[in-house]
């Protein structure tokens, strides 16, 4: 597990904190007992080789890896070209067509959005197959704090997306900062079981074009 050098350069005093390593023996430890982890070792840290700090315009948040076989590739919510989208995803590209008329691709693979700084990062970046959550509070809860809290000291504002209870753990965080300026948009998760409860409708696309427009900056093209 390597993270991208602009992202190493601030999180480098994060990363030899103890409960890193105690999170590394846990890892092992899972490989040891035969668990298969999502996502692969060298797509862990995927989000940040895609997405280097000084290019982060949008921020959103998942709550941890999918769990099943051939899913995960270290970006919240996508998946690679030639597996079927989940049905959390198929919602957001749902969503998209309502908010901004963007086609429905073919394919799951969110790279583009993360190639135009649109940080995809899950709150727990490591999932036991099969075994949602099965992560949680391991440590890497903590680390993804140390990402936002890196984030917030940007000069340039940023866009944070906070879909469902996991990524809205870390409004709080954002929140203490005080007069921040970034723009903060939250909603329930899209998944099946809450979508309908206010993600659809939620028109954070759109949102989030008209704010970094304002800020001066060239809006995301969302169209995967």
């Amino acid at each position: 597990m390597k993270l991208e050098k602009s992202w190493h350069a601030k999180l480098k005093t994060e990363i030899e904190k103890p409960y890193i390593q105690i999170l590394k023996t846990f890892l092992e430890r899972e490989k040891e007992e035969g668990r298969a982890i999502y996502p692969p070792e060298p797509f862990i840290f995927n989000a940040f080789s895609k997405t280097p700090f000084d290019k982060v315009q949008v921020v959103i948040m998942g709550q941890d890896p999918y769990h099943g076989p051939g899913q995960a590739h270290g970006l919240c919510f996508s998946v690679p070209e030639g597996v079927i989208a989940p049905p959390s995803l198929k919602n957001i590209f749902l969503e998209l067509k309502q908010d901004l008329g963007c086609s429905v691709p073919s394919h799951g693979s969110l790279l583009r959005w993360a190639e135009q700084g649109v940080l995809l990062l899950n709150a727990t970046l490591t999932v036991r197959a099969g075994a949602a959550r099965s992560h949680y509070g391991k440590g890497w809860e903590r680390f993804t704090d140390a990402v936002i809290e890196a984030l917030l000291e940007k000069e340039t504002p940023i866009v944070f997306m906070l879909w469902g209870r996991s990524a809205q753990e870390k409004l709080q965080q954002i929140q203490q900062r005080g007069n921040t300026s970034h723009l903060i948009l939250t909603a329930p998760h899209p998944s099946p079981l809450s979508a309908h409860a206010g993600f659809f409708g939620c028109k954070h696309f759109s949102k989030a074009n008209e704010q970094l427009q304002k800020w001066g900056r060239a809006p995301i093209d969302w169209q995967c």
